[in-house]
């Protein structure tokens, strides 16, 4: 059974949630076949320096943002018509420090953040399998979907700059397309296309309302594995719109963002990985121009048989 859930675990990436610290991607090897009754609890620790708060719509000229995160996130996989889906969710707890340069306006706060859903499906390439019928499975291209959300959470005063929350919800569909190559398909090779959609923020410096158009975005992955126990991967992610209107006054804002990062994934046994990643903003107009790094744990455990209905 050891054996069994090394497999389970090495195929598994964490939690797809994308946050600010991370840069905005969806990680690496999402898309993955995965056996299905596969549970997964992830503990993680993000730092960020940016010019924005929690909510990327705010950006202050002068402004530096600090942002200690920690997330605990759950997913569950499972079969449904034969094919793997998962459903996921995170809380984070988070300190966000700031300050605007040429005054003497700082701050900082500490909470909870804004909650964090997701849903996904495999429509090729991802036969719902149980994990001993994973051990003889072949990787394959893959085709995937999936619908995440946030929910207004977050501690929120609307008064102030300085917030754990955004005071609104946001929406992100994706689909992705997988293909393993090489030798020994050693190599992956991820194509994703996504937007944010976002609600409006109808108390937004305590009156005002804000509203956001969607930013919409294209990622690409490619990741190398060294063996059966470590990969790594580089990543970028290219983003543009989401102008901002305040009472119905555009700001003439639109976004033109442009991310490289890289993640390394290490199993150290069939139950417990780790996951270290950084990020970087090379092109912000009007976006968030972030810094930032994450340490991920990972503990995976076998659930129910994870037979399709």
């Amino acid at each position: 059974m050891s054996r069994r859930l090394l497999f389970a675990c090495v195929a598994l990436a964490v939690l797809r949630w994308p946050n600010q610290a991370c840069a905005q991607f969806t990680d690496p090897r999402t898309y993955e076949n995965t056996p299905a009754g596969i549970n997964q609890l992830e503990l993680s620790y993000a730092y960020s320096h940016g010019n924005s708060s929690i909510d990327t719509s705010l950006i202050i000229g002068g402004a530096k943002f600090d942002l200690n995160q920690g997330t605990i996130n759950f997913t569950r996989y499972f079969g449904f018509l034969n094919r793997l889906m998962w459903v996921e969710a995170g809380i984070p707890v988070a300190g966000l420090s700031g300050s605007i340069s040429g005054t003497t306006i700082r701050g900082s706060i500490t909470g909870a953040g804004d909650s964090s859903y997701g849903l996904a499906m495999l429509l090729k390439g991802g036969p719902a399998l149980s994990v001993m019928q994973f051990e003889s499975y072949k990787p394959t291209t893959t085709l995937g979907v999936s619908f995440t959300f946030t929910a207004p959470t977050g501690l929120y005063h609307p008064k102030k700059i300085l917030n754990l929350g955004s005071d609104r919800w946001s929406f992100k569909p994706e689909i992705a397309l997988s293909h393993p190559f090489g030798p020994e398909q050693k190599w992956d090779f991820e194509v994703y296309a996504n937007a944010y959609f976002y609600t409006d923020n109808s108390s937004y410096h305590g009156r005002e309302i804000l509203r956001q158009q969607p930013l919409p975005g294209i990622e690409g992955h490619i990741s190398y594995s060294f063996n059966d126990s470590l990969w790594a991967s580089l990543d970028t992610r290219y983003s543009f719109r989401a102008t901002t209107f305040i009472n119905g006054v555009n700001q003439g804002n639109p976004q033109q963002n442009f991310i490289i990062g890289c993640e390394t994934n290490l199993s150290f046994n069939p139950r417990n990985s780790l996951v270290f990643e950084v990020a970087k903003a090379v092109v912000h107009n009007n976006g968030p121009a972030v810094v930032g790094f994450s340490v991920k744990y990972n503990y995976t455990w076998p659930g129910s048989t994870g037979k399709s209905r």
